[in-house]
């Protein structure tokens, strides 16, 4: 765990690692939902004609659903749509989510919000989504720990993930902080991307079908395959 702290203070010319911030993306690391966003994108895309696998799913989770919807359109029929026209799809999208059983919180998220809370740190969700059901959620299951202002949605940034607008305005709501002195928790590539791009250290949590290298190859500074790996080593990572 020092080594990795050393390399990536080295790497981005940093003086030191002072974590006072957690930022958690939120599906497939607060909740294993991804199955049930892969189904509905591609029940709703096919309503449009457009064809999107479960595989597209997840190797475009975390970007903002509009973006990613102006991309396979773009892509499979040549045309730009409009950010309102992008908008009425995902709303097809959010409709068949929400119509599905809710997914269950990952094992050990309680925990390591417990374990951030009691370092005096602050816990954040920064998430390509901007659905209100979701956002209610949020505050329902972790509200010990979490406050609307500290929850970054698609509606906060012009340029979503992979690029590193969320997670720098996340730092933002976590109190103006530099990139050193937060933590990004990441399941996905473009999220990898993103809290790397915005030099943060950034941990995978690979829950799902991804090979490892797709997020390590990426840059994340650590990776586990559970969130309960994490709690186990979080002492050495803040000690």
């Amino acid at each position: 765990m020092r080594s990795n702290i050393y390399n990536y203070i080295q790497n981005n010319g940093f003086e030191a690692f002072c974590p006072k911030a957690v930022l958690f993306d939120m599906d497939g690391v607060l909740y294993n939902s991804m199955p049930n966003h892969a189904v509905a994108w591609e029940e709703s895309m096919k309503k449009f004609g457009i064809n999107m696998t479960a595989s597209d799913a997840y190797a475009t989770e975390g970007a903002r659903g509009i973006d990613t919807i102006r991309h396979f359109v773009k892509k499979q029929k040549g045309i730009d749509i409009s950010l309102e026209e992008a908008q009425k799809m995902y709303d097809e999208k959010t409709r068949i989510f929400h119509t599905m059983p809710e997914a269950p919180i990952f094992d050990g998220v309680l925990d390591i919000m417990e374990k951030i809370h009691q370092a005096g740190m602050s816990v954040n969700v920064v998430t390509g989504s901007g659905q209100r059901p979701l956002i209610t959620r949020l505050l329902n299951d972790f509200g010990k720990y979490l406050d609307e202002n500290h929850i970054t949605t698609a509606y906060d940034v012009k340029r979503g993930k992979p690029n590193p607008d969320p997670y720098l305005v996340g730092l933002q709501k976590a109190g103006n902080l530099h990139p050193w002195e937060g933590i990004v928790v990441e399941n996905a590539p473009l999220g990898v991307r993103a809290g790397v791009a915005a030099k943060i250290f950034t941990v995978a949590i690979n829950s799902g079908p991804l090979p490892d290298d797709a997020l390590s190859s990426l840059g994340a500074n650590i990776l586990y395959h559970h969130m309960t790996d994490f709690v186990k080593d979080w002492d050495l990572l803040i000690k």
